[in-house]
């Protein structure tokens, strides 16, 4: 599992992480808990998975500028 912080455009990192196909990676929406949002992944390697999630909001025109913090959880 992965947590992102971020206080705004959740509906969006949620909107582009469920649909998000590359590598074989996926991310499925699981739970909101204040500004984190927590997204279960099909690989082990949460290190990796972080970073893509990282990567792929970071490519998004508004996600270029957001403030937002992603980490793996157990």
């Amino acid at each position: 599992m992965i947590e992102i912080s971020s206080a705004v455009q959740q509906d969006k990192i949620i909107a582009l992480l469920n649909s998000y196909q590359e590598a074989g990676v996926e991310f499925s929406f699981k739970e909101k808990k204040g500004i984190n949002l927590y997204f279960e992944t099909n690989i082990d390697d949460l290190e990796k998975a972080a970073k893509l999630a990282k990567k792929a909001i970071k490519g998004q025109t508004w996600g270029s500028i957001l403030y937002f913090r992603v980490i793996p959880v157990q």
